[in-house]
């Protein structure tokens, strides 16, 4: 099921190319489509959105937008083991995320320069959250704690009713703990154009998060620059490094952990032991069998899964940092060792007790992460993502008149005489204007 090969330096490139060509370019008629949907949102808003969610959703939702009565429904009427888990994994989230915060500072001179930096929350974020089968609370508490902290003024979730119009009442109460201002039922690219554009019923949003299938994604590439977004996304990813020491039944469920997300997710063990890769093979044939989704991971495992086997960690090591993982697992003996030496993963996890399930639920780290190899550049979502900067200058007559000559003869390096003029006139007699 899940290929095994020596690296040799074409082998396991020939295994990884797999995973590039999964990740290639966005089929031209689902972009079209997408097109088309943000067209209409655009210009007829609500009406269109009403029109999609009846096409592709099969039945319209009495109001699209979920009273506070029912969300607060929702929370009093959940099962109380399910709430404590949401409020357990939101506090370890909440203290992971308060220690991202960053401070407005100021700067003043002794000849009275003043500068300085203000930091503050967005005022309108917008939360992609999908539904039905695939509903995830996980990622609202993701999305909405660190927007919180950062000081966003308001949330808005978007997230699919179910077959009965209604919103998944897993949702409902997360949105609830997390304080989640207004909830909507839509789902889709129409969604996100409704929070890009605006509508009758939904307020525009300066910024998107949350993932979504491939025609939310590609709205949320096409609406970059008309809102700001989070990243965008592919498939799931989970790349294991393990020695000797890794217990093949952990490993082997920790893949498919990962592949059993999407068909074109990708699990990869990159291992120094033939036995650990012969025995993770057959531990997935053991434990595939008892799995709700196992056709699922068995296609995901045969197409974009693999076990390479390096003659050493260096060599392992520098084929992950190549691979640039979402979810790095290091499941060797001592995995601090080779913390250091990883530079390109999303997340990383330490060590055979720290599984990536832990990271999606529970530890605190975000696990809203770069994918496709863009770890090599890209960031987890942190407050980071939900503030904005400004900074401000004030100088005096004084210290203006002591920059001026560096000032106007940079400008005119630059061609840029009216820039320069900025300066000369406030200073005639110094520039021979008076």
């Amino acid at each position: 099921m899940i290929p095994i090969v020596k690296a040799d330096g074409v082998k396991e490139q020939e295994l990884l190319s797999a995973l590039r060509l999964r990740s290639s370019e966005v089929d031209e008629k689902v972009t079209d489509t997408v097109r088309e949907i943000l067209k209409k949102v655009r210009t007829e808003g609500d009406e269109a959105v009403r029109e999609y969610t009846l096409k592709f959703d099969g039945k319209l939702p009495k109001s699209f937008e979920v009273s506070r009565d029912e969300i607060n429904d929702a929370l009093s009427e959940a099962d109380p083991a399910f709430v404590e888990a949401l409020l357990n994994a939101q506090a370890n989230i909440v203290d992971f995320h308060n220690r991202q915060k960053h401070q407005s500072f100021i700067d003043t001179h002794s000849d009275g320069v003043i500068m300085g930096q203000r930091i503050r929350g967005l005022h309108r974020v917008g939360l992609y959250v999908p539904g039905g089968t695939a509903a995830y609370p996980s990622s609202v508490l993701m999305n909405a704690i660190p927007a919180k902290i950062a000081g966003v003024e308001e949330i808005i979730m978007v997230t699919p009713p179910l077959k009965n119009g209604k919103a998944n009442p897993d949702i409902l109460v997360a949105a609830s703990i997390c304080g989640v201002d207004r909830v909507f039922l839509m789902g889709g690219a129409q969604a996100v154009a409704a929070l890009a554009y605006g509508t009758e019923t939904v307020p525009q949003v300066d910024k998107i998060v949350g993932p979504g299938n491939i025609f939310v994604a590609t709205a949320k590439k096409l609406l970059y620059g008309t809102v700001d977004i989070d990243m965008i996304a592919g498939p799931s990813e989970i790349l294991v490094l393990a020695d000797q020491t890794a217990d093949p039944a952990f490993v082997a469920a920790d893949l498919m952990s990962q592949a059993e997300h999407d068909r074109l997710a990708s699990a990869i063990l990159i291992t120094t032991s033939e036995t650990l890769a012969e025995k993770t093979a057959q531990e997935i044939t053991r434990q595939l069998p008892r799995l709700s989704r196992k056709e699922i991971i068995e296609e995901s495992l045969t197409n974009f899964g693999g076990i390479i086997v390096c003659e050493d960690m260096e060599k392992a090591v520098e084929l992950a940092n190549q691979v640039a993982p979402e979810h790095l697992e290091v499941a060797v003996e001592n995995p601090f060792l080779y913390l250091g030496k990883i530079d390109n993963a999303g997340s990383v996890f330490l060590g055979h007790y720290a599984p990536e399930p832990l990271g999606d639920y529970y530890a605190g780290p975000n696990h809203v992460l770069p994918t496709s190899g863009t770890a090599r550049f890209f960031s987890p979502l942190s407050v980071d993502a939900f503030i904005k900067k400004s900074s401000y200058i004030y100088y005096t007559e004084d210290a203006l008149r002591q920059a001026q000559s560096d000032i106007i003869l940079l400008a005119k390096k630059e061609g840029l005489t009216a820039h320069a003029n900025s300066i000369e006139v406030r200073f005639p007699e110094d520039n021979g204007l008076s």
